[in-house]
């Protein structure tokens, strides 16, 4: 982190942060931009909103800011991005793989095509951008590599089949990457986020208040108390400074973990 009198911390560095366009994503895009990191956004949305949201980071932290529309069940278009973000950024110093989908259903009524989606772009995806940045890194002896999982990557949740699974896979991942570069200045960590507000999130709120017929704040009470004691999500904000701690020079033997972001969910 900066002080007031200081350089940013990641001056000169850029970044790609998939599913970068809302939530989680945003939020880590952010803070690597508040440090002066040029950041390359990904995901799904309105172009118009999109190219508007680019523009005002860019002003806002006066970094360079790129966007892509990467589909990242594609491996061709990952290259593209990676590519792409060489190209219009100067580098890929720093990899963020937060992009994700859910889908919930009892294993036997699981369909296989959402089974094949969530793999695809929760646990596939990364080892594909993963392996797309490393010859880089390795080549100026410097990178992080960030998977953002989730407690459901070291704990399970029923009708949750595909994403505990992927996530699980991610941090074995994780793991893999963080030995093959042990030796070197590229780090490979994961974040397991509880429950975050976000849109996404916030819209399952108000769905099952509207099912059940409480109050919204009643809704948003029982969620978290299922699952995370301090009932309070953790925030976008947060993740990313993580993120940020996770990219500095302290954290340099920081390799190959999971940190929990959970309100407590993993210590019962």
């Amino acid at each position: 982190m900066t002080g007031k009198d200081s350089q940013p911390s990641l001056k000169n560095k850029s970044a790609i942060i998939t599913g970068s366009t809302s939530g989680i994503g945003l939020g880590i895009a952010r803070a690597l931009a508040a440090e002066g990191a040029n950041v390359m956004l990904n995901g799904f949305g309105d172009t118009r909103e999109i190219e508007k949201l680019r523009t005002e980071l860019a002003a806002e932290f006066k970094v360079k800011v790129a966007f892509s529309g990467a589909d990242i069940s594609r491996v061709g278009q990952i290259h593209d991005m990676v590519s792409s973000a060489t190209r219009e950024l100067g580098a890929v110093d720093i990899l963020v793989n937060n992009a994700g989908i859910q889908h919930t259903a009892p294993v036997e009524d699981f369909a296989d095509e959402r089974w094949d989606a969530v793999i695809a772009i929760n646990l596939t995806s990364n080892f594909h951008t993963i392996k797309a940045v490393l010859p880089q890194m390795k080549r100026r002896n410097w990178g992080r590599i960030i998977n953002i999982a989730s407690t459901h990557g070291l704990v399970a949740s029923a009708q949750k089949s595909a994403y505990v699974a992927a996530k699980h896979g991610v941090l074995g991942l994780t793991k893999v990457v963080a030995l093959e570069t042990a030796t070197t200045g590229i780090t490979c960590n994961a974040i397991c986020p509880g429950w975050v507000l976000t849109p996404l999130v916030q819209k399952q709120i108000e769905d099952r208040a509207a099912k059940e017929g409480i109050p919204v704040e009643r809704a948003r009470t029982d969620l978290l108390s299922e699952k995370q004691p301090s009932l309070e999500f953790a925030t976008p904000e947060q993740i990313g400074a993580l993120v940020v701690f996770l990219c500095s020079d302290a954290a340099a033997q920081i390799r190959g973990v999971a940190l929990p972001v959970d309100g407590g969910w993993l210590a019962q």
